[in-house]
This record gives structure tokens, sequence and C-alpha cells, in this order.
């Protein structure tokens, strides 16, 4: 009887805590148009009829979640209930959006425009570029994007900014390097990078005015290519980049100068910054698909190398406890490393194809 009497306080002090927990992840399903709802550690509840979850996104602003498919659909749902609540289709292929006060913005892929919609997903705005547009930001009053196949970035100004619809017109074009492919914004500054340019462009938003910034490495070498900035970490003093086709992460302080390679076990393909920036996740292609890597970002070494039961897609520090989720996509499973002892601690099952790990706090507006 005192065994089972222990059993149950050991159960309820675990859970208890747990079930408290304020975040809510959501799992793209990546080939059944779904996304799993995971909370308390298991996976409760699934999404159904999203479209094509091949590469979908989920964005939390407030108190909504937009999702955008790869077939073009924006769908907003709640992200307390799950129900869906309105879905647009933009084009065939939209590859971005950003969420602002009063709208959503969509990068479209196949009819070469830019969608505005209200954040109802009415349309509102068609801008036709006659280029796939990538690297989708705002910045204050200003709708940024890149044209991939025009070789620009168009800066568009809201007119209507603090009113209640939005209206934006044609402020700057910037002619960058060659096949701009993704961006990032950092305060005023607007970095785009490029698959045909050795380095990338900066585009200051405050003075309009841009420059190519080349990025070098080992010996002042130069990088053929700084595509993706969604697979970059930037922590408070350092920048950390996944080589593009050599087993190295590479480390710049904040201006862009070389500090050193951190050598891994492959091709690294996407970084991830832990909340309190004292580590970085490096997942990998190729026959290293099913493995992750732990860097210390303050000695700039490998600390801990794990191992999964099959390729690795995505990676999600939790923001409330010492945990760090893995998409297993190869297993259909999402496992959680305890990031104090360095260990799986569980395995989250019924989760088919996973990808994307997408984190809401129910009690913050800073859900992503």
């Amino acid at each position: 009887m005192k065994t089972i009497l222990l059993s149950a306080l050991l159960y309820a002090a675990f859970f208890g805590t747990t079930l408290s927990a304020k975040e809510k992840y959501f799992v793209v399903e990546r080939e059944s148009q779904s996304v799993a709802v995971v909370e308390d550690g298991l996976a409760k509840r699934h999404m159904l009829h999203m479209h094509n979850m091949n590469h979908g996104v989920i964005k939390f602003k407030g108190k909504d979640a937009y999702l955008i498919s790869r077939d073009g659909y924006v769908v907003k749902f709640d992200p307390k209930t799950e129900k869906k609540l309105a879905e647009y289709k933009t084009s065939k292929s939209a590859i971005g959006f950003v969420i602002g006060k009063n709208f959503v913005a969509v990068a479209n892929y196949d009819d070469k425009s830019v969608d505005i919609l209200d954040r109802d997903l009415e349309p509102l705005q068609k801008i036709k570029t006659g280029s796939r547009n990538v690297g989708i930001k705002i910045y204050k009053d200003k709708l940024i994007f890149a044209q991939m196949d025009n070789d620009k970035v168009s800066v568009y100004k809201d007119v209507n900014y603090g009113k209640a619809k939005p209206k934006f017109v044609l402020e700057k074009e910037f002619k960058v390097g060659k096949m701009p492919f993704d961006a990032m914004i950092q305060g005023k500054t607007y970095i785009v990078g490029f698959f045909l340019t050795k380095g990338f462009g900066v585009v200051n938003l405050d003075k309009m005015s841009y420059k190519l910034i080349p990025v070098t490495g080992d010996g002042n070498k130069p990088v053929l290519k700084v595509p993706h900035f969604g697979f970059w970490s930037l922590s408070r003093d350092k920048t950390f980049i996944p080589a593009v086709g050599n087993n190295d992460v590479m480390v710049y302080d904040k201006k862009f100068k070389f500090i050193k390679n951190i050598k891994v076990r492959g091709l690294p393909v996407f970084t991830s910054l832990s909340p309190d920036q004292k580590y970085i996740a490096v997942t990998f292609s190729g026959k290293d698909f099913p493995y992750i890597q732990i860097i210390d970002t303050k000695t700039l070494k490998v600390i801990k190398t794990f191992h999964f039961k099959g390729k690795v897609l995505h990676v999600r520090w939790s923001k409330e406890y010492p945990d760090l989720y893995v998409s297993v996509n190869g297993a259909n499973e999402v496992d959680v490393i305890d990031t104090k002892g360095w260990f799986i601690e569980r395995e989250i099952y019924q989760i088919k194809k996973p990808s994307g790990i997408f984190l809401y706090e129910s009690n913050s507006n800073k859900s992503k």
C-alpha cells in the first residue's frame, strides 16, 4: 500500500508541474495535411485538412495563429481552441508571410506577387512584381521583400499607417546581388542573402541605403553562399552560420568579422540558439540526418552528440523548462532532450512525419 501511495505522489508531483505548463507545441505533419498538438508531453489532438504541409509554417500574433501551406493557403486559427477561423488561397505556391498589427502579407512564388490581407484574411491589395518573392519583413510603416528573379529588394510604405486598413505604395527599390533567396531583419537593418553572389546585402531602412558585404572564412577566403537566414543563430555578441557544403558552423562577431569555424560531424543545415544563449543545437543533412550536436557558445566546442531513430528535420527549445524538442521525421515521433543532464527523457508518439515545431505560449504575446 505504501508503494502504491508513493508512486501516486511521485506521479502527481511530476505531472502536476507539467500540467501547469503554459506552452503548447504545434507540430507540422509534413505528409498528412495536418498539425499535431502537443501538450503535457503527449500528442493530444490533430488539426486536420490544413492543406499541403510540405514546408508548412505557423506564426502567432497575440491571441491569433496563422499557418501558410505550400500550395498557397493562409489559414487563421485559434491557438487555444485549435478551431479554424478563416482561410484564403493567395496562389499555387506561397513561400513566406508576416503579420502586422492590421494586416497579413504573403510572399508568393507562382503568380509573382505579394498579397496584403486583413487580419481576418480578407484580400486588400495585390502587389505584382513579375518575380518569385522571398524574405518578406516588416519595419515600422514599411514592408520589405526581395525579388528572386529580378535581383531587387523592394521597400513599400503604408500610407495609411495607424489607420484601419493599410495601403502600400512603393517607396524605393535597390538593385542587389544575384538571386536573393532569404532575409532577416535586425532593428533598422534588412539583411538579404544570395545564391549566386559572394556575400550578403544590407539595407539601412532609416537612411534608405544599400551595401554589399563580403563574408570571409578561414584564410580570408570568401564564403560562396549565404542564402538562408532562417538557419542562422544570433546571440548577443556572435553570429553562427551553418557552412554551405562544409562540415563547419562558422562563427562571426556582430560586425561579421570572422572568429573561427567549429568542426561538426556532417553538413549542417539548421542552427538553433537556446533561450539563455548558452547552447546551439545543430541539425544535418545526408547520412547525418539522424544526428544533432550541441555547441557551447562560450567555448565554441561541441559538447554533446545525439543519434535518433530517423532523420531530424527541426528542433525547438522550451522557454519554460530545460527541454529541447526534436522532430524525428523518420521515426514518426518527437523526442525531448533534458538540457540539464543532456539525455533523451521521453519520446512522443502518434505524430506522422513531423517537421516544423512551433511554440505557443498561452500567457504571452511572444509566441512563435
